[in-house]
């Protein structure tokens, strides 16, 4: 039987979202970690397509290891098919130096020139190029589409696709390459860091260029690749800055629904993935303990809700002021959601009873000490023309490394906690 699999690793909320994705198109998929790759599991259960989640790119390759870079190289060169988005399409590129990628694609990633332009998210137009499937999808009576027919030919002719935070591809020349879409214009939902685009008057951002210096304006993507398809031995891939699996983005939702079909002869029940609202969810799993990790988590998001650090940028994502952790709160939020919105299996169970006492005492250190954090955060805020020093940004950057490590690479207190909480949404899962 045609199976799924997702790599696992440093995926977070992005990994949660592909596994949902899965789940909501009833979908046979396994979650495959770096360990077990690198010891041979695509030789004892050979994956119809392996999908890579976003994430730290970097990372990734760390879990997998020499042994399981080399183990995903030999799946796709002899036939296998890799879906990357975002830090799962940075995996496949080349890189220069450092540890080693797949190195599936001759390209590189691009560096922005303003790291500002990185903190991106929301929709964007793209341009499509011009190959188009027949309008009708293939389906297990039918077979599947031809192989280079990559785009569905049901979407409109400027869809909109979401980016939450991509990085940018660096074409080299040479190489059997397709540029299946490229970013066009910002949609109405798009903002630039905190800074909501379609809220802004037309001319702010050339007032700014004038007054300020600032180049903020998004237009910096436009043309480039933002979705591409190239082949390695007898494989391919697909390598996506866009995140597919968005929920309720339906543009989005239909092509990676095609893209399912061409490309592993799996067949989605449905095209759309639903609305992810992880407040809402009824919990299935009652556990006081659990609940009570659940409480103090909440009690340090609400803190940034309530001064304004932190606010809902969709249903099932929350923005953050620039400078803030927000992307780690996020991944935090969203594995005790889909954790306690599963009734628990056996694996799990074992591993709470396990981790238990030393989740709950890790998490009351880190509420207490990130509300304490964002307060500091706050009062700087407020104090920053009147008192600009009254508040060291040495200080600040001290508690903020404290409980959630360096920049780029989870640390402190909170790295002892979402290792914790990736285990028991892997056990959930599996």
């Amino acid at each position: 039987m045609p199976m799924l699999h997702i790599f696992w690793d440093d995926s977070h909320i992005w990994g949660l979202l592909a596994a949902r994705a899965a789940d909501s198109m009833e979908l046979p998929y396994r979650l495959a970690r770096g360990r077990d790759i690198a010891q041979g599991l695509f030789t004892r259960e050979r994956p119809t397509l392996l999908l890579v989640p976003g994430g730290n790119a970097r990372h990734k390759a760390e879990s997998l290891g020499k042994a399981g870079i080399a183990a995903i190289r030999d799946y796709v060169r002899s036939g296998g098919l890799y879906l990357g988005f975002c830090g799962g399409a940075g995996l496949a590129l080349t890189w220069e130096t450092g540890l080693s990628s797949l190195g599936l694609c001759p390209w590189r990633r691009a560096s922005f020139e303003d790291r500002l332009q990185h903190f991106m998210s929301g929709h964007l137009h793209v341009t499509l190029a011009p190959q188009r499937a027949p309008p009708t999808a293939p389906n297990a009576d039918t077979g599947p589409a031809p192989p280079l027919a990559l785009i569905p030919g049901n979407m409109p002719e400027s869809p909109c696709l979401p980016v939450w935070w991509p990085g940018r591809f660096a074409p080299e020349p040479g190489g059997d390459i397709t540029v299946l879409a490229s970013y066009e214009r910002p949609g109405d939902d798009f903002w630039l860091a905190d800074l909501p685009i379609a809220d802004l008057p037309a001319d702010t951002f050339a007032l700014w260029r004038d007054r300020y210096g600032l180049s903020l304006t998004p237009t910096f993507l436009a043309g480039q690749p933002c979705v591409i398809h190239g082949r390695y031995g007898r494989g391919s891939y697909i390598l996506s800055y866009s995140h597919l699996e968005t929920p309720d983005s339906p543009h989005a939702n239909r092509w990676l629904a095609w893209l399912l079909r061409v490309l592993g002869g799996l067949y989605p029940a449905s095209e759309i993935i639903p609305p992810w609202r992880p407040c809402a969810e009824e919990p299935l799993w009652d556990d006081p303990d659990l609940t009570l990790l659940d409480r103090l988590m909440e009690d340090l998001l609400q803190t940034g809700l309530k001064h304004g650090q932190l606010f809902y940028r969709a249903d099932w994502l929350m923005g953050w002021r620039t400078g803030l952790p927000g992307a780690n709160l996020n991944n935090i939020r969203a594995a005790l959601s889909l954790i306690r919105s599963r009734a628990p299996t056996n694996r799990a169970k074992a591993y709470w009873r396990e981790q238990r006492e030393n989740l709950l005492a890790a998490a009351g250190l880190f509420s207490q000490g990130g509300i304490q954090y964002l307060l500091a955060e706050r009062l700087a805020m407020t104090l920053a023309r009147p008192l600009p020093s009254a508040v060291p940004a040495s200080l600040l950057k001290m508690q903020r490394e404290s409980l959630f490590g360096p920049p780029m690479r989870a640390g402190g207190v909170y790295r002892e906690i979402i290792e914790a909480l990736d285990w028991l949404a892997y056990w959930q899962l599996s």
